[in-house]
Formats: C-alpha cells, sequence, structure tokens
C-alpha cells in the first residue's frame, strides 16, 4: 500500500525509508495475533483465544516492535554517520504522505 504514497525517483527500491517499512509491516502484525497469517494459524492449531493473547503476548510485541525499530534507526546512524538523519527526513516525509491523503479523501 504504501508503494503508491512515495515516488519512486526520490526513494530508489534500496532506500532506508523502504527498509524501515518492511521492517514495521513484517514485525507489526504480532502485535495482534489476528495481524499476521501466523497469528491466526496459532489461534486454530493452539486453540489461543484473543483476550488471552491481548493480555499475555501483545505488550512484549509491541516493546519489541518499538526496539526493533529503535535499533534500526541507531544501527544506521552509526553505519552511515550523521546522528539520527534517517529518522529526521523519514518522519516529515511521511507526516507530509499523510496530509496530502487526508486532503484527497
Amino acid at each position: 500500500a504504501t508503494m503508491g504514497m512515495y515516488d519512486i525517483t526520490e526513494f530508489g527500491t534500496d532506500d532506508k525509508l523502504w527498509q524501515l517499512i518492511a521492517l514495521c509491516a513484517g514485525t507489526g502484525g504480532s502485535i495482534l495475533v489476528i495481524g499476521s497469517a501466523s497469528g491466526v494459524a496459532l489461534m486454530g492449531l493452539e486453540k489461543v483465544d484473543f483476550l488471552w493473547y491481548a493480555k499475555k503476548v501483545s505488550v512484549g510485541a509491541a516493546v519489541g516492535y518499538f526496539a526493533g525499530i529503535a535499533t534500526y534507526l541507531a544501527q544506521n546512524a552509526l553505519l552511515h554517520g550523521g546522528g539520527f538523519n534517517l529518522f529526521n527526513s523519514i518522519v516529515p516525509q511521511a507526516t507530509a504522505a499523510v496530509d496530502i491523503i487526508n486532503g484527497v479523501l
């Protein structure tokens, strides 16, 4: 869904933005058991209840999700230098994209 939000000439195919989006999409579904195919399979095969998962696992999954994002940003800052410029460059662009979408809808 995000591929149409950003111009491929501005953000190349191996840009840090796409890597961060892939990280978020790949791990974000684990916060809710119904957010991923593996979670739905877990509910079906092991008879895990949604509320049990929400109480016991979702908080840990959310902590891991945000820790993964922080680690990704820190790793890029250390490997590519320049501090946390990745965070400063992605957040305004993502906010502008949301503003554009809200203006269209």
